[in-house]
């Protein structure tokens, strides 16, 4: 392991984990002695440059080797990210080692588990359904179920709202993505361990492959969601990859039973014709590649893909607006300079990469770092108008090269965010609270904030927000006008789709 770090050491700064763990758990290596050259990866790098998608980390496992990895900054390795519905396939794989267990089998009807949670009349479509369904994505609803889960009256479980949504279609007769069937599937795991889906998985998963840094949200039943919300660092989505790539042993230890691992990355079901990504079959809580091999596969790019004709694995955190294009540059560029034997060795191309993959960056927007008006209004408090997020008011502080951001809230902590001026700063950032004027929608943005502020004009302050522990940001821009304040609203993802934001402006007055 010493040698196989030493062979990167730009990339081995000491990073302050909060478990505090050593920063890194898989080897290392240079890629020229797996079979990838470091010119095809720098030429990856510059496509992703190029294509517009917003990489927020990269990580390259070849033949059990760490060969090329970065992170974006303010991203970085530390920190967790994300996941989405890459979710799913961990909430399956608990699954599978229940059934490992002898706890269930993928045959077991789903109303077994919840007596007395069932409609007055159980439909001969319902008594049916089997887990197996729920894990093929072959529920038999109309749609996804996962919003009329969510929208259950006050004290209902959505197990039971689920189990009375219509089967319309026969179970495993067609396929339909339903993020209700992945809560089911939690939901089950609580039933049958009296645990959560992430507890059952942390000695079972987790501990044998030192995953510590993780969260996974759950509802109000205490149920983790399974479809999505977990969160974990870039390299454990990898080594989570890197276990289904070896069949489900680590270390000598089958953590996930080879039979699993055949029946999970399978096609179960047919999803259509293979004319996208999306079309070329669906297992267990995993979608099938165009080249071969299976993925885990998040909504704007979270993916850990499973190359086993390549013995590769590719992670990738990202903001894409485009994800067929992202998965396209790993299958067409990426991919084909995988080669059967051993490269010779390239220096100057491998510094070349290791150079590119420690200047990624975004930039903030930057602008003026002054303005007039600034000691005008530093620290003056700005009473907000009535608006939907139910904010009181709002503050700036200058000093120096900080713009300080206070936020106050009915009934809520104060939430305040550091601004660097013309940079990111990350230290000391509070968690903006998951009901602030940033999030008033499904996604969830509970996060550290790299955060900066730049002057557009004399009388508008921008600021920017990435939340570096979800996928996406926000930018507010604030126009002072005298004593008043307008303030307007771009959520990243309308942003890279250049649509204007959904949330009206608010404006207020500064107290006398």
């Amino acid at each position: 392991m010493a040698a196989a770090f030493g062979l990167y050491p730009q990339l081995f700064k000491q990073i302050a984990w909060a478990d505090g763990r050593r920063p890194f758990s898989l080897p290392r290596s240079a890629p020229e002695k797996q079979g990838i050259s470091s010119a095809g990866i720098t030429r990856f790098l510059d496509a992703v440059a190029q294509s517009g998608q917003q990489f927020h980390s990269l990580m390259i496992m070849r033949h059990g080797y760490v060969v090329a990895e970065g992170w974006w900054a303010p991203y970085s390795a530390e920190h967790r990210q994300q996941l989405y519905s890459l979710s799913k396939s961990f909430t399956g794989t608990a699954i599978g080692l229940a059934q490992s267990e002898g706890l269930l089998s993928v045959d077991d009807p789903v109303i077994k588990f919840f007596p007395d949670m069932l409609p007055n009349q159980v439909s001969d479509n319902l008594a049916s359904l089997k887990i197996r369904h729920l894990l093929s994505m072959s529920v038999g609803h109309a749609k996804d179920s996962i919003l009329i889960l969510e929208a259950s009256p006050a004290g209902v479980p959505w197990e039971k709202t689920f189990l009375s949504i219509p089967v319309v279609f026969k179970p495993g007769s067609q396929f339909m993505y339903n993020s209700g069937a992945s809560f089911m599937l939690s939901a089950i795991i609580k039933k049958v361990t009296g645990k959560t889906a992430h507890e059952y998985l942390k000695p079972r998963l987790y501990e044998p492959l030192n995953i510590v840094n993780t969260t996974w949200g759950e509802n109000w039943e205490g149920i983790n969601m399974g479809a999505s919300h977990l969160r974990m660092p870039t390299e454990d989505i990898a080594k989570f990859g890197q276990l289904y790539l070896q069949q489900g042993l680590w270390n000598g230890k089958q953590v996930i039973s080879k039979e699993w691992v055949d029946a999970a990355s399978s096609k179960q079901i047919e999803n259509g014709k293979n004319d996208s990504s999306w079309g070329y079959g669906y297992g267990y809580q995993f979608w099938l590649n165009p080249p071969g091999g299976f993925r885990a596969d998040g909504a704007f790019g979270q993916y850990s893909m499973i190359l086993p004709k390549f013995d590769a694995v590719v992670a990738i955190t990202s903001e894409s607006i485009d994800t067929k294009k992202t998965m396209q540059m790993v299958w067409d560029i990426l991919l084909p300079e995988m080669k059967d034997a051993s490269l010779s060795n390239d220096p100057a191309a491998h510094s070349e990469l290791l150079k590119e993959l420690k200047a990624l960056k975004y930039d903030p927007p930057k602008l003026a770092t002054t303005s007039p008006l600034a000691t005008g209004i530093s620290g003056k408090e700005f009473v907000l108008d009535q608006n939907p997020f139910n904010v009181k008011s709002v503050s700036f502080r200058f000093s120096d090269d900080i713009c300080v951001f206070t936020l106050k809230e009915k009934g809520k902590p104060d939430i305040v965010i550091t601004n660097g001026l013309n940079y990111w700063i990350r230290k000391g950032n509070l968690k903006p609270s998951a009901h602030s004027l940033f999030s008033l929608r499904r996604i969830d943005f509970d996060s550290i904030v790299a955060a900066s502020a730049t002057w557009q004009s004399e009388n508008t302050l921008l600021l920017t927000w990435r939340y570096i522990e979800t996928v996406h940001g926000d930018s507010l821009t604030c126009i002072f006008d005298g004593d008043k304040l307008t303030i307007k609203f771009l959520f990243s993802v309308n942003r890279l789709q250049n649509k204007p934001d959904d949330r009206s402006d608010i404006s207020g007055t500064a107290t006398a």
